[in-house]
C-alpha cells in the first residue's frame, strides 16, 4: 500500500510551493515507509525528479519546490514488486517521456511489456508500476490503455510533451480523492490528506472521490478532461492495512507544524 498526491496550479495561485509538497507528503507519510519521492515542472522546463530510499521523514526537510513550479507529484512506497534498492524502481518512475506513481499492483506488468515491445527503462528494473507509464508514453491521453492492467491501480504522472498538465486515474482497488479551489487543484490517496492540505496551506476544497475507472487532465489548477474506462477486474489481492508507517505519519505532521509555525 503505497501513498500518493500532487497538484496543479493556477498560473496567479499564491500557495506556498514548498509548504503545499510538504503538507501532502506528511498527509500520506503513514502509507510506506520503504521509498520517497517527488517531482515537479516549472513552466516548460524539463520534470525535476527527486527521490530517495527512506521514508518521509527522512525527506520533509528537504524538499524545496521552485516558486513557480505549476505541477507536483509526491509518493511514498511500500514496495510489493521491484526491490526498493534499485533507485529505478522507486517513485516517481520514469518511462520515456513519462515520469509518473503508482499506488497498487499490476499483475501482468510483464505481459504487456513484452506483448507491446517495451524496453525497460533501466538495467536491473523490475517493478510492475513501470506499464502503466509504458502505456501512457506510448498512447498519451488515451484512457483505454489501462484497460490492459490486470491489478489494482491509482496513478499520477506528468509528460513532458504535455507541458502545463496533471493527469491521475484510477481503476481499481486503490482510493484517490481530488480537491478543487480557485488556488488550484490538489490529490492525494485519501480525504484526510486533503483537509491537512487545507489546515496548512490556508484552502477550502471542493472534495470529492475519483470513481474507479476515470482519467482526470489538469491544467493550470482545474479540471480540463474527463475520460471514463472499463478497469479489468480479472485478479485477487490479499487486503493491505492502508496504514503501513504510523510512526512516519506521526513524526512528519509534528514537524509540518513546526515548519509551518503552527
Amino acid at each position: 500500500m503505497c501513498g500518493i498526491a500532487g497538484f496543479s496550479l493556477s498560473p496567479n495561485s499564491s500557495v506556498p510551493r514548498t509548504l503545499a509538497a510538504q503538507a501532502l507528503l506528511a498527509a500520506i507519510a503513514e502509507r510506506g515507509a520503504d521509498a520517497v519521492g517527488y517531482a515537479f515542472r516549472c513552466q516548460d522546463d524539463p520534470i525535476a525528479v527527486h527521490k530517495q530510499r527512506s521514508g518521509a521523514s527522512a525527506l520533509l526537510d528537504r524538499i524545496d519546490v521552485p516558486g513557480d513550479a505549476s505541477e507536483l507529484l509526491v509518493h511514498v512506497r511500500d514496495y510489493t514488486k521491484g526491490h526498493p534498492r534499485i533507485t529505478a524502481n522507486n517513485h516517481p518512475i520514469r518511462h520515456g517521456a513519462v515520469v509518473g506513481i503508482h499506488n497498487g499492483i499490476i499483475f501482468n506488468d510483464e505481459e504487456i511489456l513484452a506483448e507491446h515491445g517495451f524496453d525497460r527503462a533501466a538495467p536491473q528494473m523490475t517493478v510492475d508500476s513501470e506499464a502503466i507509464f509504458a502505456l501512457v508514453d506510448a498512447w498519451p491521453g488515451r484512457a483505454q490503455v489501462f484497460e490492459e492492467l490486470r491489478g489494482s491501480m491509482a496513478a499520477a504522472w506528468l509528460d513532458e510533451r504535455r507541458p502545463g498538465r496533471v493527469f491521475c486515474a484510477r481503476g481499481a482497488g486503490r482510493p484517490l480523492w481530488l480537491g478543487e479551489s480557485t488556488e488550484g487543484a490538489f490529490f492525494a490517496s485519501t480525504k484526510q490528506a486533503l483537509e491537512i492540505v487545507e489546515r496548512f496551506v490556508g484552502l477550502r476544497l471542493r472534495k470529492r472521490e475519483i470513481p474507479e475507472g476515470l482519467l482526470i487532465s489538469l491544467s493550470e489548477g482545474c479540471v480540463a478532461r474527463e475520460q471514463p474506462f472499463a478497469p479489468n477486474r480479472a485478479f485477487s489481492e490479499q487486503a493491505l492495512p492502508a496504514v503501513r508507517a504510523p510512526q512516519e505519519g506521526v513524526s512528519c505532521l509534528k514537524r509540518l507544524a513546526a515548519l509551518a509555525g503552527a
